[in-house]
């Protein structure tokens, strides 16, 4: 084998292992495992108490690349299975002068730019749609893991994270009138299952 010849194959061989690697660095998927994934929000009353609910009904998937320390994650929240405890607020809430959910059943999260703190989570900013509208949203992680659950054998990653959303950005503009606030906290919990 001559020089060059030679040259042309450690080359190629090079280029094969890159590949190879870049193949092992893939994102895994993830499906939302429902039981342990929540959506609450919470807002003001008045300065003096604070409204709390939560979405019963979520689904979805992340894409996970701990070692590219990438991802993306695309969750659907049905805002019909709002639930704060009182049927009557719940009324509400689903009303057209709140999440209009007759004409917009779903929200959707979707995120694709993962910041980390080492081999953790600490933030994923992405988009909300809610009501209709989409507007920039970054959940930032409070709390960040993955452990091998012992009762499906299989990766479980997942967290606690938190933002806060300018509602009249959504077109949910009911109460701002009599003193309401316009910021919305959100609190996420949500763990994945590595399929």
């Amino acid at each position: 084998m001559n020089t060059k010849t030679s040259m042309i194959a450690a080359a190629a061989g090079a280029l094969l292992s890159i590949a190879a690697a870049g193949a092992q660095a893939q994102a895994a998927t993830y499906t939302i495992e429902p039981t342990h994934t929540y959506v609450t929000f919470e807002i003001s009353h008045f300065g003096t108490s604070t409204n709390r609910g939560r979405f019963d009904k979520k689904e979805g998937t992340v894409q996970f690349d701990r070692a590219g320390k990438s991802g993306k994650v695309d969750i659907t929240i049905d805002t019909t299975s709002i639930n704060s405890g009182s049927a009557a607020f719940d009324k509400h809430l689903k009303s057209a002068e709140i999440l209009k959910t007759e004409a917009f059943p779903t929200a959707k999260f979707v995120g694709d730019k993962f910041t980390f703190n080492g081999d953790k989570v600490s933030e994923v900013a992405g988009t909300l749609t809610l009501a209709g509208k989409t507007n920039p949203v970054t959940l930032k992680a409070t709390n960040f893991n993955c452990y091998q659950s012992p009762m499906l054998k299989r990766e479980v990653c997942g967290g606690d994270f938190e933002t806060t959303i300018t509602r009249s950005q959504y077109d949910v503009k009911y109460g701002l009138d009599w003193g309401f606030p316009d910021a919305v906290r959100l609190v996420i919990q949500v763990e994945a299952v590595k399929q």
